[in-house]
């Protein structure tokens, strides 16, 4: 049976923190302390990961097979994500204001806490994604994907589960690896909606269709953009490396 959000929360225990006694307890306690705080937030993170690749492959799924029940399990998931989203939020704020991180602990938590928004944006693009297919398969359930949108769909997993991995590991070069496959989405979402545009200027038939498809198209692209926005929140925790808009300048550790 699934846990209440109150019950997870009692996993970590961030709430029932206590400040630190230095005189009793020392420096090394203290480091093992935060150490172990930091790591929960970390797991947190990971599982609110897991949720959304499991949300992406329902999605996928349903596009790939028109099985309109696994679209309607991704809300289920959707739900998960947003009380993991909350409780990050919660527990980066305890650690920020009961520890006072500093140099690479600091920088994990503000990490965290921009993943964590990327994170539950990738839960609303899979809702999005599974009202459009819903719809489509509802209405023409034997609707030809369009080419794109299966190499987009094998991108944005391998990305999504990169990515994931990538977090996990401080894996730098994983993550440009993430980097690069997004061009190659962007490429797949412009074909795809030329196409489209083409196909219902000739047959207006084809409109709500064209539509749907260029729906699901761009919101994969979206997934596809968050997951190089965590990409590039990992290689600054690595490294200390800030490469977004082509900025890159190392920060002391």
């Amino acid at each position: 049976m699934t846990k209440s959000s109150s019950d997870d929360k009692n996993d970590f225990n961030f709430s029932s923190t206590t400040p630190y006694n230095i005189g009793r307890s020392g420096g090394n306690e203290m480091v093992h302390h935060i150490d172990s705080e930091l790591q929960g937030l970390k797991d947190l993170a990971l599982q609110m990961g897991g949720s959304v690749e499991m949300a992406l492959e329902k999605i996928c799924t349903t596009i790939l097979t028109g099985d309109l029940k696994a679209c309607e399990d991704v809300l289920k998931h959707e739900q998960r994500i947003n009380q993991l989203q909350i409780m990050i939020d919660e527990a980066c704020v305890s650690v920020l204001a009961k520890q006072a991180p500093v140099a690479k602990d600091l920088r994990l938590v503000i990490a965290i806490t921009k993943i964590n928004t990327d994170l539950e944006r990738m839960g609303d693009q899979s809702v999005n994604i599974a009202h459009s297919a819903r719809d489509l398969f509802t209405e023409w359930p034997k609707v030809v994907l369009p080419p794109e949108i299966t190499q987009m769909i094998d991108e944005v997993r391998v990305m999504v589960r990169s990515v994931l991995d990538a977090f996990a590991r401080r894996d730098v070069q994983l993550s440009h690896q993430v980097l690069e496959q997004d061009d190659t989405v962007d490429a797949l979402k412009d074909g795809l909606i030329d196409r489209m545009t083409e196909q219902m200027k000739q047959n207006p038939k084809q409109i709500e269709t064209g539509l749907a498809f260029i729906m699901i198209a761009k919101n994969l692209e979206r997934m596809a953009d968050h997951a190089t926005n965590i990409a590039e929140e990992v290689i600054y925790l690595a490294t200390g490396n800030d490469i977004r808009h082509g900025h890159s300048a190392s920060a002391s550790s």
